[in-house]
């Protein structure tokens, strides 16, 4: 069951093409990542919560974004290089896109339509359903272990 945010052309982190087709079925949580930021330590969170659910139907996706501070410089090959060695970080990653601005990525134009407002930092958290429907928002400041992200997620996945 295809939405139109699954549709939206992407690349991975490697260059490889893709969509988020690729986890028709999967619970999302699409976070947009920096590593020079003072959230960047919740790529440790986010990498236990793919841990604890991924084998329930969990996705983390990371989209890295530099509009916030320039906190996000780095090549695609550094950025992946750096979560692997720091943080340990085997969900997907994403190459570096646009989250806010004119020149803004259609992904989260369509996350943002689903979920209205500006994204105003990095590591903001979209919850998008099983059914590819975006269910939920989090701001930055709300850790990956915070019991309400939590909640939802686990509504999610116990939805069939």
């Amino acid at each position: 069951m295809s939405s139109p945010l699954q549709d939206i052309p992407l690349r991975r982190i490697d260059g490889s093409d893709t969509t988020l087709g690729a986890f028709d079925g999967k619970v999302l949580l699409v976070v947009n990542v920096a590593s020079q930021c003072g959230l960047t330590p919740q790529y440790s969170g986010l990498q236990r919560l793919y841990d604890t659910y991924g084998d329930r139907g969990l996705a983390v996706v990371g989209f890295p974004a530099n509009e916030f501070g320039a906190q996000e410089p780095g090549t695609n090959g550094e950025i992946a290089q750096f979560c692997e060695t720091r943080f340990g970080v085997t969900f997907p990653m994403f190459e570096k896109i646009v989250v806010k601005g004119a020149a803004r990525h259609p992904l989260y134009d369509a996350l943002i339509a689903a979920q209205p407002g500006e994204i105003s930092w990095n590591f903001e958290k979209f919850v998008v359903g099983r059914n590819g429907a975006v269910v939920a928002r989090f701001a930055p400041t709300v850790a990956p272990d915070d019991p309400k992200l939590v909640s939802v997620i686990e509504a999610e996945l116990a939805k069939v």
